[in-house]
């Protein structure tokens, strides 16, 4: 945590994945879908600060993500592990330095998350339809009305999960190469566990 402790301003540039989140600028679009800033903030963090710090900053981004929409799933489950995994590769493996691996991470990262989201969304509906919960399942009302039939619901899941992979994959060689730079710069990498 040493690039933590003597550059605060590192850990609170943490705070612009909510506001981009939020702001969802236009130029940065895939058919309609943005990246996931918080992958592109993560993967260079956990690179150039390790697990510990990954993880907290992974559990930290998550409960600022969760606070910005109501849903009943939450993304601090796969953001911690995203930062235990490239914190652990940042640590023990050779630096990553290169675009390709830069892109692959972040794609294999956002593919993770996403697919953490629909996990939970499945888990919740499925154990919600079943008890009778208010809130939970599909209502079949909403299904029959038109233009809601199960198959457009999956049909734009996947492809707002690949737009988004694949955007988030696209921008991740620039955007995190230049933290990366500059937070290994700042920290020198001392410290990391």
């Amino acid at each position: 945590m040493a690039l933590l402790s003597r550059h605060p301003w590192c850990a609170a540039s943490l705070l612009l994945v909510p506001v981009l989140t939020l702001a969802a600028p236009g130029w940065p679009r895939l058919a309609g879908v943005g990246p996931c800033w918080a992958i592109l903030w993560l993967l260079p963090w956990a690179l150039a600060e390790g697990r510990l710090s990954a993880i907290l900053a992974g559990a930290t981004l998550g409960l600022l993500l969760d606070s910005l929409h109501h849903g009943g799933v939450s993304e601090i489950p796969a953001l911690m592990l995203l930062g235990w995994w490239w914190g652990r590769i940042g640590r023990l493996g050779a630096p990553v330095e290169r675009s390709f691996s830069l892109g692959l991470l972040a794609l294999l990262g956002t593919l993770g998350l996403d697919l953490s989201l629909m996990l939970q969304w499945a888990l919740r509906s499925s154990l919600g339809a079943g008890s009778g919960l208010s809130g939970g399942g599909i209502d079949p009302a909403t299904l029959a009305k038109p233009g809601w039939h199960l198959d457009d619901l999956a049909g734009a899941g996947l492809h707002v999960l690949l737009a988004r992979t694949l955007l988030t994959a696209l921008l991740a060689p620039v955007l995190c190469s230049l933290q990366l730079l500059l937070w290994r710069q700042q920290g020198g990498g001392v410290g990391r566990r």
